[in-house]
């Protein structure tokens, strides 16, 4: 045989693999299942931190107001919600709950919204903190 033939076909050029893609994994080789003992000394899962969809993980998230407007709850419920249309910090634009009767909101002022969303308003997942930044708090009544 020809010795660059046989060069070729050496089973020592053949490893490492040419490409890891093609190479099969063995992973029921590396891990094994534990047993029940093990799970148990090892404790129950530790759960995730859920990362609040409004406000992308963050406790508060500083906005804008560029709308107020009125919104109908869903079915049941009956009333005039008041919300607001913020562009947060973050550059996205989100609807906002005012909660408490009354406020002093106008187009482009700075308010401060958390993830917290009202049950009856489908599409609304914030909800501005009254008594930070330009948002007053809610006046006592009087009687």
């Amino acid at each position: 045989m020809d010795p660059v033939l046989a060069g070729l076909c050496s089973p020592l050029l053949t490893f490492p693999p040419p490409c890891p893609l093609l190479t099969p994994t063995r992973t029921y080789l590396k891990y094994r299942t534990p047993n029940l003992h093990q799970l148990h000394l090892r404790g129950p899962p530790k759960p995730k931190p859920k990362k609040l969809k409004g406000t992308e993980g963050r406790p508060q998230l500083k906005g804008v107001v560029l709308k107020v407007f009125i919104r109908k709850p869903k079915k049941p419920n009956s009333a005039n919600r008041k919300c607001c249309r913020v562009r947060l910090s973050t550059g996205r634009e989100a609807i906002a709950f005012i909660p408490g009767e009354g406020h002093n909101l106008q187009e482009h002022n700075v308010v401060l919204v958390e993830g917290k969303r009202p049950q009856d308003l489908p599409g609304v997942k914030l909800k501005v903190i009254r008594g930070a930044l330009d948002c007053a708090h809610v006046k006592k009544k009087t009687q």
